[in-house]
């Protein structure tokens, strides 16, 4: 069944979209509204939605700018691997000395 709606309410539709925080295709089908209808509607209303996310800092945190390297003691012996070394490499090593 096709429901008709007026460019008003095409309107408000699209600005709940927006607000909701959801994508289209996700807004749409929870709210049943046919993705192509609204692609259409905000084209012809002349309303674009920005592909820009707006955040707010809640929390700033400290980078360390180096980190301090792997060390793996065994006996006597220390093996050091530098922070970056993958975990996958870091996996064979362990796997290698047990």
């Amino acid at each position: 069944m096709k429901i008709t709606r007026s460019h008003e309410q095409w309107r408000a539709i699209i600005t709940e979209q927006q607000a909701s925080g959801l994508t289209i295709i996700v807004y749409c089908r929870e709210h049943r509204v046919a993705t192509s209808s609204f692609y259409v509607f905000s084209k012809k209303l002349g309303i674009t939605s920005s592909s820009f996310v707006r955040t707010q800092v809640t929390q700033q945190v400290e980078l360390i700018s180096q980190q301090p390297p792997i060390e793996l003691t065994l006996g006597k012996a220390t093996l050091r691997l530098p922070s970056s070394t993958s975990a996958t490499y870091l996996r064979q090593v362990l796997r290698a000395l047990v």
